[in-house]
């Protein structure tokens, strides 16, 4: 498993709406220069998102039109739009993460363990002069309030173990997920639905 995620990072192998998401992890991975003077992460991500602007007016990935009438909620990272019945739009300036690419990967790694709730990159948006990418997600509607119990279970049964409060740890593939209250998993019918995820990577020790 450890080897298919770094391919999948890589992109020498492919998840479920992979295509654009690893473009632009590949993009900004080629604008960053074989330069080696050191960066702070700040001055780093503004690199980046200079770089994702270009990419956006490269390849005319601008989503404009977006009506403030299907807004449906906002919280610290992202603006949330309902699309229509069975997906929503996602806003997020990817503020949880020291880079661009972190957040990329956190989409791909979502993608590869939850494809249920698959987010698609769909372009970019600015508001404001600040950059957000537009992702679609499949809309779930909870039916049942979410047992954090039965979250815990599903997880340290695929290699999660909980560290504190709603964070996970996976030590064979260096992998954290974080914050997995009962409104970022959703219960429908009985089923899990991871639908805003959290991953880190971190240096194996």
């Amino acid at each position: 498993m450890r080897d298919d995620i770094q391919h999948i990072l890589s992109g020498k192998s492919q998840v479920k709406h992979h295509h654009l998401i690893q473009a632009a992890c590949s993009y900004l991975k080629g604008s960053q220069g074989t330069s080696t003077m050191a960066k702070d992460h700040q001055q780093h991500k503004e690199e980046e998102t200079k770089s994702l602007v270009q990419f956006a007016d490269d390849n005319n990935l601008w989503v404009k039109n977006i009506s403030i009438d299907l807004y449906v909620s906002q919280g610290a990272e992202q603006k949330v739009y309902l699309k229509d019945g069975s997906t929503v739009l996602k806003l997020n300036d990817a503020i949880y993460y020291a880079s661009w690419v972190d957040y990329f990967h956190n989409l791909l790694l979502n993608n590869l363990f939850f494809p249920d709730t698959s987010y698609q990159l769909l372009g970019f948006h600015k508001d404001l002069d600040v950059l957000y990418a537009v992702v679609e997600q499949p809309f779930v509607k909870a039916n049942e309030k979410t047992d954090l119990n039965m979250v815990k279970a599903f997880l340290e049964n695929n290699g999660f173990i909980n560290k504190k409060n709603h964070d996970y740890y996976n030590e064979e593939l260096n992998l954290i997920l974080e914050d997995l209250h009962d409104e970022n998993v959703l219960t429908q019918n009985g089923m899990l639905y991871f639908i805003d995820t959290v991953f880190y990577i971190v240096s194996p020790k």
